[in-house]
């Protein structure tokens, strides 16, 4: 753990059934038209429309961006930034998932900063000015992009997932309504909950974790733990949707400030070159990952091994380490969370770019936080271990 450590969240975080409705008069306070960033799907859903009726209540103009059709690349954001810039709007307000979240946190940063957005990869260029303000509603409960400084977004030029991290992409106002979220069919209600477990696990066991952020992260697992098959089996459980909407958000708060791990940089790549959602990425990646790093952080895995068993009092450290791992194998496997060979990528394609993901996912830093640091054979060897892995194991835990 860092001798010293920051926590910085949203200026304001709106939670609960239908706080959707504070989207209008959050606006009005910080401007007079809007940029609305979202996709077809939730335009269909009438999650978009439902945010435009609470605007116009509040007077606040708007023009609508529906680009979003896939993970994050700087096309979105280019085509995006032009709109906003030609409409001459003055805030950004996401609807949707950690995609359309993470287009979002680049205009406002871009609009007042300029540049290519791959220019602030690595801290290369600061976005010094204060961004536009972004209003951003999640409708899944996983990537806890409304509430981090992170935006992830695909260089379309060499397919490198680029994850930039500065003060200025974090959103002015988060507004988590697990209302919208109920939409979420049975393969991303999966996804995304073990991607906000992903991000709470390697928030407790990065080597930058402090105080702060482990109490979010341990709250946040005990939230996901208990609630996620409930809401992956009766997606119309709306407690069980709750409960994990507040679990991805507190997630997002803690991985925002303690960073994220060997996951998240092994997973980039794959999302990039193989063009996986991220959430699925982590799922796949999170259980070999834990028992590639687990003799470098047993303590720490033992304290999640008790969330999963909290009336087993006999356990020993290494015991509980191995209940953690073994428990979110049999997590994965009960949300029907498939292996790279099973998801449908083509092991030579696969064997062919090991190597370039193995190095970009050092170059992006994650796996630097790691409990147990990788190097480049370590790398491509996990990526091999994680094609064809199982995630049954012979004792379920959960």
């Amino acid at each position: 753990m860092e001798n010293s450590g920051v926590f910085r969240v949203p200026e304001a975080i709106f939670y609960g059934r239908g706080s959707l409705e504070k989207v209008g008069p959050e606006a009005a306070l910080r401007g007079k038209k809007a940029l609305i960033i979202s996709d077809k799907i939730m335009d269909q859903l009438g999650y978009v429309n439902e945010c435009l009726t609470h605007l116009e209540k509040e007077g606040v103009q708007h023009e609508v961006y529906l680009g979003v059709a896939s993970e994050p690349t700087d096309v979105y954001v280019a085509e995006a930034l032009e709109l906003f810039q030609n409409q001459q709007c003055d805030i950004v307000v996401s609807v949707g998932g950690g995609s359309c979240i993470d287009t979002a946190k680049a205009i406002a940063a871009l609009a007042t900063n300029g540049g290519f957005i791959g220019d602030y990869m690595g801290g290369e260029k600061l976005a010094n000015n204060a961004p536009v303000p972004h209003i951003a509603l999640p409708t899944t409960a996983g990537t806890g992009s409304e509430a981090t400084d992170v935006t992830v977004i695909t260089n379309s030029s060499n397919d490198v997932k680029m994850m930039i991290k500065q003060p200025a992409f974090m959103p002015s106002v988060a507004i988590v309504d697990p209302l919208l979220i109920v939409s979420s069919p049975k393969s991303v209600t999966s996804a995304t909950g073990v991607d906000a477990l992903s991000h709470a696990v390697e928030a407790y066991l990065s080597q930058k974790a402090h105080p702060m952020t482990d109490v979010m992260a341990v709250s946040a697992m005990k939230l996901i733990i208990k609630n996620i098959l409930t809401a992956y089996n009766d997606g119309e459980n709306i407690d069980a949707r709750e409960e994990m909407s507040l679990g991805s958000l507190k997630a997002g708060m803690a991985f925002s400030n303690a960073s994220v791990c060997l996951v998240h940089g092994m997973s980039r790549p794959i999302g990039a070159l193989f063009h996986v959602p991220h959430g699925i990425s982590n799922a796949m990646l999170l259980p070999a990952v834990l028992e590639f790093s687990k003799e470098a952080c047993i303590d720490r895995l033992a304290d999640i091994g008790r969330i999963f068993e909290p009336d087993n009092n006999s356990l020993s450290n290494e015991e509980a380490a191995d209940v953690a791992v073994t428990s979110i194998k049999n997590l994965c496997q009960k949300l029907n969370i498939p292996n790279l060979r099973d998801y449908g990528i083509d092991r030579e394609a696969f064997q062919a770019a090991v190597e370039k993901m193995a190095a970009d996912a050092i170059d992006s830093g994650s796996p630097g936080n790691n409990p147990r640091v990788p190097n480049h054979n370590e790398l491509t060897e996990l990526y091999h271990v994680c094609y064809d892995y199982q995630f049954s194991s012979e004792t379920e835990k959960v």
